[in-house]
């Protein structure tokens, strides 16, 4: 196993000076993060005494929602986040992955705090109209500085959601599109789409995966497949969804069982893309590098290599949701830059680490009217000037080395306690600090979830089993190892 977690390392140290995220590092003085020694709680449990009240409170006035506990983000700082008790917990959820560099991390504090900052943010502006004058520029330093290769185009947007929701409607306007044939838009079609109905409102599908996650907005959640409660009494497309792969893990030891999985999967997307054509055809495909809300469920790079060969084949664009897997945490800034592809997807998806939402897109997806993507904002230049940041400081202090050796600390020490207490969990992986374990069952999930945090550690479940890591890219080698031992300890109390 170290053997190929060392090959993995190299090559995806390759990548990243192919694609110039290797630097050499400045000093760290000006940057570097103030934080705890290590965990500190104060209460009996978390959420302590204080955070309880507050979650009464706000359950009376805002839809009740599943808060662990309220924070004080004043004094929170790095790994480390403090909830209103006064508990210091060693944070390896960041927000739903949404947080680069944890709390107050100096680099961004340094921005927000400039005059061109506070500009943006009180003026801020509707993209499409009145951009600001220098908004090119900000790209080019920001979302086009690490833009996926073969892809040159991006569109900013608010989230996740809606950059999957436009992404699809993108997909959508070039199959029509390709249906004209150069024609002008009939009248009939004009009339038509105002009553829903077709020509205009043409009967087109989207092919996602079970157990994928791409969003709860209206439409987008004919795609999302995770959980029923998140679809429960929603009207919904009648989109058609395949097998992913059934792969046991550790991957490398599975090789056999894994690739009959990979080929079973990608005869149900061939089967089910001819099957549609005469109902409502597939006008793309959306995948996730890793099925994060699913499970956390990792493919090996020679699926996604055939898939994106099969899309080629079938004439249906494939659009890579990287929302949860982009902005550096699976060892290169984005997780499909380690599949080796021939030829680029058509589009890729991103928020949370980005700080704000987006597609990048090809050329064959540019609408022949650009303002039918389009909406209010279309993003935010205040978070693409905290980007501008980010980047430049992974660049500057190689934090993508620390992804790297934090991320094989982790995983070596997940599969260590995979085999010492093999009755509870299993199934260790990771890709970079995106990593997992399964449990035997739902209940002692949650159960170690809790124990965790009562213990000063914020974890995150997934699927029905899966126990999920999503630490910042300041996570070390040091973090994991505070988390391992307690995690060790936290599995003996229930082995007991």
């Amino acid at each position: 196993m170290q053997s190929s977690l060392l090959k993995y390392r190299q090559a995806v140290m390759a990548l990243r000076t192919a694609g110039g995220l290797l630097r050499p590092a400045r000093p760290m003085s000006s940057s570097a993060v103030a934080e705890p020694a290590g965990p500190s709680i104060r209460t009996d449990s978390v959420p302590g005494p204080r955070s309880k009240q507050l979650m009464e409170e706000a359950n009376k006035k805002q839809l009740p929602h599943g808060i662990y506990f309220f924070a004080d983000y004043s004094k929170s700082s790095g790994n480390y986040i403090v909830d209103v008790d006064g508990n210091t917990l060693l944070d390896m959820f960041m927000q739903i992955s949404s947080l680069p560099f944890g709390y107050n991390h100096p680099a961004l504090q340094k921005v927000a705090q400039s005059k061109e900052f506070l500009e943006m943010s009180i003026n801020r502006p509707a993209l499409g109209v009145c951009p600001p004058s220098d908004w090119v520029d900000r790209l080019n330093a920001s979302l086009l500085s690490v833009a996926p290769k073969g892809l040159s185009r991006v569109q900013t947007m608010m989230c996740g959601s809606c950059a999957n929701e436009n992404a699809i409607k993108m997909l959508f306007m070039r199959y029509m599109a390709k249906q004209r044939a150069g024609r002008p838009v009939s009248q009939q079609e004009l009339d038509s789409t105002m009553l829903n109905e077709p020509p205009g409102t043409p009967r087109l599908s989207i092919l996602s995966f079970k157990r994928s996650f791409h969003g709860r907005t209206l439409g987008v959640l004919s795609c999302t497949r995770s959980k029923a409660i998140h679809k429960l009494d929603v009207p919904a497309f009648q989109w058609p969804a395949v097998d992913f792969p059934a792969y046991k893990y550790p991957l490398e030891q599975h090789q056999e069982h894994n690739a009959k999985q990979e080929k079973l999967s990608l005869v149900q997307v061939e089967e089910t893309v001819n099957r549609q054509r005469a109902t409502e055809p597939v006008a793309g495909l959306i995948v996730e590098p890793i099925l994060a809300e699913g499970g956390d469920i990792h493919a090996r790079p020679e699926y996604f290599k055939a898939l994106r060969s099969l899309c080629s084949k079938l004439d249906v664009p494939l659009l890579v949701d990287e929302v949860q897997t982009g902005g550096g945490l699976c060892g290169t800034y984005w997780a499909h830059e380690q599949w080796g592809l021939d030829s680029p997807p058509d589009a890729v998806t991103f928020s949370k680490r980005t700080l704000l939402g987006g597609i990048y897109f090809s050329d064959n997806l540019v609408p022949d009217q650009q303002y039918r993507v389009y909406n209010t904002w279309l993003g935010e230049p205040s978070k693409v000037m905290l980007l501008e940041a980010v980047i430049r400081t992974i660049k500057e202090e190689k934090l993508m080395d620390s992804v790297l050796e934090a991320g094989t600390a982790l995983t070596k020490g997940l599969e260590g306690l995979s085999q010492r207490y093999p009755q509870l969990i299993n199934s260790p992986r990771g890709l970079g600090i995106m990593c997992a374990v399964d449990f035997a069952d739902t209940n002692s999930r949650n159960e170690a979830v809790q124990r965790l945090r009562n213990k000063g550690f914020h974890t995150g479940g997934c699927g029905e089993v899966g126990l999920r890591f999503r630490p910042a890219l300041i996570f070390k080698e040091k973090h994991a190892k505070l988390f391992l031992e307690t995690f060790d300890s936290v599995l003996k109390s229930m082995a007991k």
